[in-house]
């Protein structure tokens, strides 16, 4: 997961530095899409970090940050339902970035294509509810935004 890590920031280096280089000739279209690139490369690098600091502190031991300034407030109370929901939300939201890029190209994309997305979008969507409706009715927990 390092490396994925690794070439995720290599990834998001590689962008930046193309959006500076080229902003001059760039229209606002491609700038708002250079944009939306490099914020979908930063929400997977951050969805790579919660996999890992969740996974670690669920499945294999506890962290011991607690009281330190940088702990996330979300590791307080970290347990296999709660990483489902983390990771199903951070999923749903890079489903919404690229279909946001997609309906920005959607003059030079194929139908089926954008109707692929949105379907496969909403299916996202209803899987992240599917899955906190059963994990409330088989644990009774609700995850109250804290």
């Amino acid at each position: 997961m390092i490396v994925v890590q690794a070439i995720y920031s290599y990834k998001f280096v590689k962008l930046l530095w193309g959006l500076i280089t080229h902003l001059n000739t760039m229209d606002e279209s491609t700038v708002m899409l250079a944009v939306l690139n490099l914020i979908d490369v930063v929400m997977i690098a951050n969805l790579l970090v919660m996999v890992l600091i969740g996974g670690y502190e669920t499945f294999v031991s506890r962290l011991n940050v607690d009281n330190h300034p940088d702990q996330p407030e979300w590791l307080n109370h970290v347990n296999a339902s709660v990483l489902k929901v983390k990771l199903s939300m951070a999923i749903i939201s890079i489903s919404s970035i690229h279909l946001l890029q997609t309906f920005i190209n959607a003059g030079r994309l194929p139908e089926q294509q954008m109707m692929w997305q949105l379907l496969l979008h909403l299916a996202f969507l209803l899987s992240a509810i599917a899955m906190a409706w059963t994990d409330k009715i088989v644990y009774g927990t609700s995850h109250q935004a804290h």
